[in-house]
């Protein structure tokens, strides 16, 4: 599934910039995520999200796989397994930021894909639980 969003947030680029760059800092900005452990260039990764009755746990590597300072564009990958190997979720996240006044405008897209009981939930509750997320990451985001 494909997610397009936009945000504004009231803080300069390269603020935003610094902190979409770091998985430590980028990471918790999505609710119910946290940054276990890093080897090399790669983290790991859990989350834990709730789908209408259903809680589920994942756990994997992310990692940016590029980042740009000049356009201000970085692509960040994961790959997930739930708890107790049921499902699997995989995402590569391309956040592009611009000056926007006296602040920040960015751009997400989002390309994700799951298995297991979420996907079952159906398309359209996965796609209200990722807007939810996107929209608490970039409230998060113009907090730090």
């Amino acid at each position: 599934m494909q997610f397009n969003n936009s945000f504004s947030v009231a803080k300069p680029i390269d603020q935003d910039w610094s902190t979409i760059t770091d998985i430590e800092k980028v990471v918790p900005c999505v609710p119910g995520a946290s940054v276990l452990g890093k080897t090399g260039n790669q983290f790991t990764a859990q989350i834990k999200i709730k789908m209408g009755a259903m809680s589920m746990n994942y756990k994997g590597p992310v990692e940016i796989v590029s980042a740009d300072p000049n356009s201000k564009t970085a692509v960040m990958k994961a790959s997930a397994t739930e708890a107790g190997g049921q499902g699997h979720a995989q995402a590569e996240v391309t956040i592009r930021l611009s000056p926007g006044g006296s602040g920040t405008n960015g751009q997400i897209s989002s390309n994700v894909a799951v298995s297991g009981k979420a996907a079952q939930m159906g398309e359209g509750v996965i796609m209200g639980v990722t807007e939810g997320l996107i929209s608490a990451f970039t409230s998060k985001l113009a907090t730090l």
